[in-house]
């Protein structure tokens, strides 16, 4: 047996989190949108009233154009193709989506997963054996390794599985769309029916980025006493941080990634730095703009550097965050 010491990402996130801006199976089944690779792409549902014969918006009825209608897309583990042995299984069925579906067997109490992208630093992941887990395969199309680790002792960990696999994504922004480990939601998640609501008036994208900004910002206040005792390998449960009205920066970034991804808008969790703080916050694709990276708010005449911690903390947030060399992006969830 080979035994290895592997750094373990997700506690280090947690462990650093908690000194700074702190920071579960797949979904549960929900009707399928027969157009989520044509949503995803970029015409992402547009209603016919105002549209062309593509389905692409009149400007001319381009307030009334967008449909808040939630799409909650649903991550499956059919079983056609997968990669294991008798303590790990690893659904590779929808990999062309995006995303895999991770069974544990063993009975080991410490379970690490990994995903290594080519030469990139590995993800890291806790596996339980109560229940699959769905992970994001956020760096596009190439090689992954999937690495299943159990705990031997402290620090050391034996490779229980070790698997690869070539993944083609059937377009780049599936990753973003789907529900996972470190985003976790399903049709009843209350933040679903409340970021429809939340955008029913919203003309475009930019519109339903900016109320769901707005909410959330002016709702949920920051949780000093949980950034301080947070503990590790913590993960956001969405709804609970609604109920709650508090969080940390990582609460924050994962209610509001849920809300836009049922809005139909790719967005990626992302932790890294904020200055020499570790923290979680969120970047976005809109349609004739692109990748919005660690920007949040539009205030109809230009983009403004926003974090949404920052600024439920201090009002005066975007003059820390004009900056972007302030973050600097780890890993994309």
């Amino acid at each position: 047996m080979i035994i290895k010491r592997i750094w373990i990402s997700c506690l280090l996130i947690a462990s650093v989190l908690s000194t700074g801006c702190s920071q579960q199976n797949a979904a549960a089944a929900t009707p399928k949108s027969e157009n989520v690779s044509e949503q995803a792409a970029g015409t992402k549902g547009s209603s016919s009233k105002g549209a062309d014969s593509s389905g692409t918006a009149k400007s001319s009825d381009f307030a009334t154009a967008r449909d808040s209608g939630a799409v909650v897309l649903q991550p499956e583990a059919p079983g056609t193709k997968t990669i294991g042995n008798e303590k790990a299984a690893i659904d590779i069925s929808n990999i062309s989506k995006g995303y895999i579906v991770v069974s544990y067997k063993g009975s080991n109490e410490k379970v690490r997963f990994q995903v290594q992208f080519g030469s990139e630093d590995p993800y890291t992941y806790r596996l339980n054996s109560t229940e699959d887990a769905v992970f994001p395969l956020t760096r596009g199309n190439g090689s992954y390794k999937f690495t299943v680790f159990e705990n031997v002792s402290g620090d050391q960990y034996a490779t229980a599985f070790e698997g690869k696999s070539e993944v083609t994504l059937e377009n780049e922004f599936l990753p973003f769309l789907y529900p996972n480990q470190y985003v976790k939601y399903d049709k009843d998640t209350r933040a679903v029916a409340l970021g429809e609501e939340l955008v029913k008036e919203a003309s475009d994208d930019l519109d339903a980025l900016a109320m769901i900004y707005d909410y959330v910002v002016g709702n949920i206040d920051y949780d000093y006493d949980k950034a301080e005792n947070v503990a590790s390998g913590y993960l956001p449960v969405i709804d609970q941080v609604l109920d709650e009205k508090k969080g940390i920066c990582f609460d924050y970034a994962a209610v509001m990634t849920c809300m836009l991804r049922t809005q139909r808008i790719p967005t990626q969790l992302v932790v890294g730095y904020s200055g020499t703080v570790y923290h979680a916050w969120i970047s976005v694709y809109i349609d004739g703009v692109g990748w919005i990276h660690d920007i949040i708010r539009f205030d109809g005449k230009e983009w403004v550097r926003m974090d949404p911690t920052l600024a439920a903390t201090n009002r005066k947030a975007e003059k820390t965050v004009e900056n972007s060399g302030n973050y600097r992006a780890l890993y994309y969830y």
